[in-house]
């Protein structure tokens, strides 16, 4: 049977292996976007085969009440959502002292926020079918926490704190939550953000759309509450 994922993120650089990675499994995939530039980026790298199996939904992932209506239709329409990928994240620098509010409520928001409202729409769903896998996207750069990047850095502890808990909560009910925590990915925006850094050793978005592919695999149902370094 074709699994059906919902993939936060999916229209970015790291969120299309992803899509893409699903798809090669013959899967339906939902996207919710708010960058109209990178929906059109997403829907050109789609051929006549895949694009009927990708649905593609404007919708803010920090709202709740949007966040709930996307995976109701979603359900509406499939019957039931197995994948849930919560990739909407966000980086800036800065310690505590150069980190202005704004830029916190933005870190805590695209990185944690969206985690958990995507969760909470999802997960009831999943819980209600029993069966389902979650994949958290975390950060290598915050295991352990480091200094000069402080709203980045707590807003994905965060992720891994909320990964683990859920985990628990769900725990014995099909249910697995997980998360990847990456290095620097190899992606368009992180070589002109660092133009004299050789990325020859930044991973692959492809290798970490694998190890959330393997999280999310049917056969990985006792692997929960696991953080995979890439």
């Amino acid at each position: 049977m074709a699994r059906v994922a919902l993939v936060t993120g999916g229209s970015g650089a790291l969120g299309q292996a992803i899509v893409h990675r699903f798809l090669r499994d013959g899967g339906t995939v939902c996207v919710p976007y708010i960058v109209d530039a990178e929906r059109a980026r997403l829907e050109s790298s789609l051929d006549a085969a895949t694009k009927p199996r990708v649905m593609l939904e404007r919708c803010d992932v920090t709202d709740d009440a949007a966040m709930a209506r996307l995976a109701g239709a979603v359900v509406e329409r499939h019957r039931r959502v197995d994948v849930l990928v919560t990739g909407v994240g966000g980086f800036a620098g800065g310690g505590l002292v150069e980190t202005d509010r704004a830029t916190w409520d933005r870190m805590l928001a695209m990185n944690l926020t969206s985690a958990f409202t995507a969760a909470r729409a999802v997960v009831p769903h999943m819980l209600a079918a029993g069966a389902g896998r979650v994949v958290m996207i975390a950060s290598r750069a915050v295991v352990p926490p480091a200094g000069g990047f402080i709203g980045y850095t707590v807003a994905k502890a965060g992720v891994i704190a909320l990964m683990q808990a859920l985990a628990q909560e769900v725990k014995g009910r099909g249910v697995s939550v997980n998360a990847v925590a990456p290095s620097t990915m190899d992606t368009p925006a992180n070589r002109a953000a660092m133009p004299d850094v050789d990325p020859k050793g930044w991973v692959p978005v492809a290798e970490v759309a694998e190890a959330i592919a393997a999280l999310a695999a049917e056969s990985a149902g006792h692997v929960t509450g696991t953080l995979l370094q890439i």
